[in-house]
């Protein structure tokens, strides 16, 4: 393959992640404000998103496995991405509850898994190519900053009867561009049930996936009510788009930056250092006078979100079977998208129900502080050995 054809290829995966994570921040950012758009109350929308995070523990792992099985990533994407659009369409036009309850469920089942399978296709080619996967996730994170701010914007002037066919016009184009990129590489090495074993079992894997579970259950509480928070302190839908924007150009700068930081300090600070960011992010926004502090305080999600996603990847990455990586991906994705959505979305839901947003924000502060605590303990007890000093 020449170099020509190479750099093509990885300009395509550039531009299928801009616009398949433009996709995702309509279903991600907007959909909480569509329900409430519906007259869904905070409780039953975090019924809702419990019920399809739910689903996303039993597709996440059964797509990983069926594309570590077949060998392949981009066919698995086309399917899941085709799907997602078609369920999509309907999602964004439906107005009765219990259909709203199904189709919400059908799209933890196809959009939510196409994440991972997304992460893996990105680090396995930039792996192939000896390219920083921030080089290539950061047009993800630019594509989710850009459709946030125009799709609250639109909606604002247009109305929420026109998010149906900007989902579709998004779905489309990342559907195209992930036809036209290359697969992933794939490991010939047979699986190994041993290691599989000892992968899930090892007590370095356990207090990992522990770690992970503590630190992105007020992370996707913060997902599911961020919008329906800004819009109770008389916030816009383009309050909450430009939130959105401002959290996602974050993270555009700190993928830039991420391989970088990931040289010069281990995976396990990182993630201390982010956590006790996320526990001052969140006890500002519950103190926030107003819905402009709370948009405005989305500009820490860069330091927060992409130091810890990161170097959970390269973690994770690091101690995993190389022919699982694909299943290994997804469950770190079942326990950031699924477990602790669950927990993050049905508990905060009531709580925002039953004494508002600024008490969920504070027990979210708490909740990452406890995190922080644990991943101090396990550095201390490694010795800052996990990764680099």
């Amino acid at each position: 393959m020449g170099n020509g054809t190479v750099k093509l290829g990885i300009q395509y995966l550039r531009a299928y992640n801009f616009f398949y994570f433009s996709l995702l921040s309509i279903f991600i950012s907007f959909l909480p404000v569509y329900l409430s758009y519906r007259d869904v109350t905070p409780a039953e929308i975090g019924m809702m998103v419990g019920f399809g995070s739910f689903i996303g523990i039993l597709s996440q792992p059964f797509w990983g496995m069926v594309s570590d099985k077949h060998k392949t990533i981009k066919r698995i994407i086309l399917l899941t991405l085709g799907a997602s659009i078609a369920v999509g369409m309907l999602l964004f036009t439906s107005g009765q509850f219990t259909l709203l309850f199904l189709l919400v469920g059908a799209m933890y089942f196809f959009l939510l898994p196409t994440d991972p399978l997304t992460e893996s296709l990105n680090y396995r080619v930039a792996e192939q190519h000896q390219i920083s996967f921030g080089s290539v996730r950061t047009f993800g994170a630019i594509g989710y900053a850009t459709a946030s701010l125009f799709i609250g914007w639109t909606v604002d002037q247009l109305g929420m009867n026109r998010l149906s066919w900007q989902f579709l016009g998004y779905g489309m184009l990342a559907f195209l561009f992930a036809l036209l990129v290359s697969d992933a590489p794939a490991s010939s090495k047979k699986l190994s049930r041993q290691e599989l074993k000892q992968f899930f079992f090892y007590p370095k894997t356990l207090r990992f996936f522990l770690l992970v579970l503590i630190a992105a259950t007020p992370h996707r509480t913060n997902d599911s009510f961020l919008g329906v928070f800004v819009q109770s302190l008389g916030g816009s839908t383009g309050a909450v788009g430009q939130a959105w924007f401002l959290a996602a150009i974050s993270e555009v700068a700190f993928f830039a930056l991420s391989a970088r930081i990931l040289q010069k300090w281990s995976e396990i600070k990182l993630i201390t250092w982010a956590t006790a960011l996320y526990t001052i992010r969140y006890a500002l926004c519950a103190l926030a006078p107003t819905a402009e502090w709370v948009v405005y305080l989305q500009l820490t999600q860069g330091v927060t979100f992409v130091i810890f996603y990161t170097a959970t990847i390269q973690y994770l990455y690091r101690i995993i079977p190389e022919e699982w990586k694909a299943t290994g991906q997804t469950v770190l994705a079942v326990l950031f998208f699924g477990i602790s959505g669950i927990i993050g979305s049905i508990a905060g839901g009531w709580v925002f129900q039953q004494f508002g947003g600024g008490a969920l924000y504070m027990a979210m502060a708490a909740f990452s502080l406890v995190a922080c605590g644990y991943s101090l303990t396990l550095w201390r007890s490694q010795g800052a050995g996990v990764g680099k000093a």
